[in-house]
């Protein structure tokens, strides 16, 4: 079963050219799954009561178009596989003449909380959203390859305005750090985004960027050199 809400783009979801923002779309993209998880009865009460959580592993986000100011659209969702630990999971921003203007591949882990380890997907943790086919679009792997070398940047700490529900670093707040890094005057066209581990409020973060062929990579570290999530912007000049 899909779900689906309708919009209109707000003042407060645009850039300086009036356009959608990045992170904002990424936002109705994280509303519309948890809209669809509570209209399913599987909402954040529901898979807290079971000590659980799903956990984003990765985005991969291609952007034919950016709504303006004032556009209506719609947002769109369904899950299409699940598979042990993982679920596997679509997202569309649709224009009011019904065109695509993004479509989105997205992996999740279902986590024990207390545990901290992933646990198996059970019946009764699923029922309720069915499986949609698959959107058609290209399919790259959740893993991002991290190419030697790049630029280090000054780090910073994690503030606790960054933080959502489950205690760490909200999704959205990294793409939001990482676009800091992106060369003036481009227009992103595909966002990939592979989060490897949890960052808490006050922890550092080292920002490691290498951009070539029209791509900016940000590798945001911890003080260990480990990435908690690493973002790779395709793009090109405006």
């Amino acid at each position: 079963m899909s779900y689906e809400f309708e919009s209109r783009i707000r003042y407060s979801e645009t850039g300086m050219d009036r356009k959608l923002t990045l992170v904002s779309m990424v936002d109705y993209f994280q509303d519309c799954t948890t809209f669809h998880s509570e209209v399913c009865g599987h909402g954040i009460d529901f898979v807290e009561g079971q000590g659980c959580a799903w956990m984003l592993l990765s985005w991969q986000i291609d952007i034919a178009r950016y709504p303006v100011l004032g556009d209506t659209v719609r947002i769109w969702t369904a899950p299409y596989a699940f598979k042990g630990f993982f679920g596997y999971r679509n997202f569309a921003l649709i224009g009011e003449d019904g065109t695509y203007l993004a479509k989105a591949n997205s992996v999740w882990v279902f986590m024990d909380r207390k545990a901290e380890r992933p646990c198996r997907i059970l019946p009764e943790h699923i029922s309720g959203y069915g499986q949609d086919e698959k959107l058609e679009m290209e399919y790259l792997s959740r893993k991002i390859q991290i190419p030697p070398g790049g630029e280090k940047k000054e780090a910073f700490q994690v503030h606790r305005y960054q933080i959502d529900t489950n205690n760490h670093v909200n999704n959205g707040q990294y793409i939001r750090m990482a676009e800091e890094y992106l060369p003036e005057g481009v227009c992103v066209s595909r966002l990939r985004v592979e989060y490897r581990q949890q960052a808490y409020v006050n922890d550092t973060i080292v920002p490691v960027v290498q951009s070539a062929d029209g791509e900016t990579l940000v590798s945001l570290c911890g003080l260990d050199e480990k990435p908690y999530a690493v973002v790779s912007f395709t793009h090109h000049n405006i």
